[in-house]
């Protein structure tokens, strides 16, 4: 057997079909059917059991996927430690943000790609929330406030985060001017999130109400400028709007605490080259990107993304 039978067998385990796993492993459907073919063959036992509906995994594939899983695994690090400094290979697959993602985020991939030639990138942008591990991502970029969770994440810069709204949505309703009294405007969101202010060095978290839900950062964006109500959201997204006064930040003496741009992955010991490059990257263009310039205030981050 080779690593990539060995490779394409836990792909498919993880993505539960042999579809997704070839999207994942940018080749042919046929050609993962020829893998899992041979693996089989070679060990003589049923891995997996396919349907129209997918492929699961047998209790014999069960158990061999943890194998297989590690062995991939360890076969990486052992490339990289051995080609520390060598032209990176194989594939990187990264989830950003669609609210910023082709617009800031992209230049990053792209010069990554333009970096390493040899590498295969794959780049999902989109607002959902993305399962890392579930769904075979290399890493994320995440931006706002990282929640708890069994990611490992690296701030690559800071992202300014301000309450707006349009002056005809203050001409008809009037500005909050404490985040108790947001209780009674509407609210643009996402969801159903928390909304969290600073008070005297202390956070103030509130949950506010509205009948507007978007799961994209642009679409608040213009809800706002219609006059549908307030919004919460990183500079990156309204400077313009902000630059026109087409919307106009309210309750500035309760500012938001300062968001972040995060590289997020999945557990693990050492993070791939691949990874830690990419982070290095992000790092590199905050440091000389206007649109994420760093507000007046002091940075600190944690909670959930735009």
């Amino acid at each position: 057997m080779n690593i990539e039978e060995l490779q394409t067998f836990v792909e498919v385990a993880d993505a539960g079909g042999v579809s997704p796993a070839a999207l994942r492993l940018g080749v042919s459907k046929s050609i993962v059917s020829r893998r899992l073919a041979r693996l089989e063959t070679e060990l003589g036992v049923q891995l997996l059991t396919r349907s129209t509906r997918g492929a699961a995994l047998t209790e014999a594939g069960a158990t061999f996927r943890e194998h297989a899983a590690r062995v991939c695994a360890e076969i990486e690090l052992a490339r990289e430690a051995i080609l520390p400094a060598g032209p990176l290979r194989g594939r990187l697959r990264v989830a950003a943000p669609l609210s910023l993602g082709p617009t800031h985020f992209a230049t990053v991939v792209a010069e990554m790609a333009r970096r390493h030639p040899l590498l295969n990138i794959q780049t999902c942008y989109s607002d959902r929330f993305v399962d890392l591990i579930a769904e075979g991502y290399d890493c994320g970029i995440r931006v706002g406030y990282l929640t708890d969770s069994n990611l490992i994440g690296r701030r690559a810069g800071p992202i300014a985060v301000q309450l707006v709204a349009s002056p005809g949505y203050i001409e008809a309703y009037g500005s909050p001017q404490r985040p108790e009294e947001l209780a009674s405007h509407q609210a643009l969101m996402q969801s159903t999130e928390a909304w969290q202010f600073m008070d005297d060095g202390k956070v103030i978290s509130v949950r506010p109400q509205g009948k507007f839900k978007a799961d994209n950062g642009v679409a608040l964006v213009a809800a706002a400028i219609a006059g549908l109500g307030v919004a919460y959201l990183p500079d990156s997204l309204t400077h313009e709007s902000l630059a026109s006064q087409a919307l106009v930040p309210i309750m500035t003496r309760y500012p938001p605490p300062p968001a972040g741009a995060y590289l997020v992955r999945p557990p693990g010991q050492h993070p791939a080259r691949k990874i830690r490059l990419l982070t290095e990257l992000l790092i590199e263009y905050f440091g000389t990107s206007a649109h994420f310039a760093v507000s007046a205030s002091a940075l600190t981050p944690e909670a959930g993304p735009w």
